[in-house]
């Protein structure tokens, strides 16, 4: 997850994708495009950030259906958007915005290297070693007090 803000402004959303254009471990690495909405937070600046870094910012069309009516244009973003909603945020009680963006950032890993996604055939986004082990002790691995659980074989040593 990239961050949260009260206020968010040009300048935090510089800074959030310049931290999101990372050479190590950015989450825009190699990425050619972005999809975004025309929001003001998505200023010329910003969006002039993310070219110079080869990333080209794909602006949603006007007048796009209304997310609200759930006819977004991008159905992957909209798909994840509810999915850590139903399995995260809404079966947990926050008491800070550190626990909030510690409880996103982990269903994050777990939704990219845990969880099987149907329309990739029902595979892994982003595989760990475990991935297709034959022989080893079956784990579960708990995420989020067991809300999020992960079943893999234990390499053999």
């Amino acid at each position: 997850m990239a961050g949260a803000a009260i206020d968010p402004g040009e300048q935090w959303m510089k800074q959030l994708f310049r931290n999101q254009l990372d050479a190590f471990d950015g989450f825009l690495l190699g990425k050619r495009y972005i999809l975004m909405d025309r929001v003001p937070l998505y200023a010329p600046s910003v969006r002039a950030l993310l070219r110079s870094s080869g990333v080209k910012p794909l602006r949603l069309p006007r007048r796009s259906p209304n997310l609200n009516l759930n006819l977004n244009l991008n159905a992957y973003a909209e798909r994840f958007v509810r999915s850590i909603k139903s399995e995260c945020v809404e079966r947990m009680i926050f008491f800070s915005e550190a626990a909030l963006l510690r409880a996103l950032s982990t269903y994050t890993d777990h939704y990219h290297q845990e969880r099987n996604h149907q329309g990739v055939e029902s595979r892994i986004l982003e595989p760990g070693e475990e991935v297709g082990q034959r022989h080893g002790r079956i784990e579960c691995r708990q995420r989020l007090g067991g809300l999020l659980r992960y079943y893999h074989r234990r390499a053999a040593s």
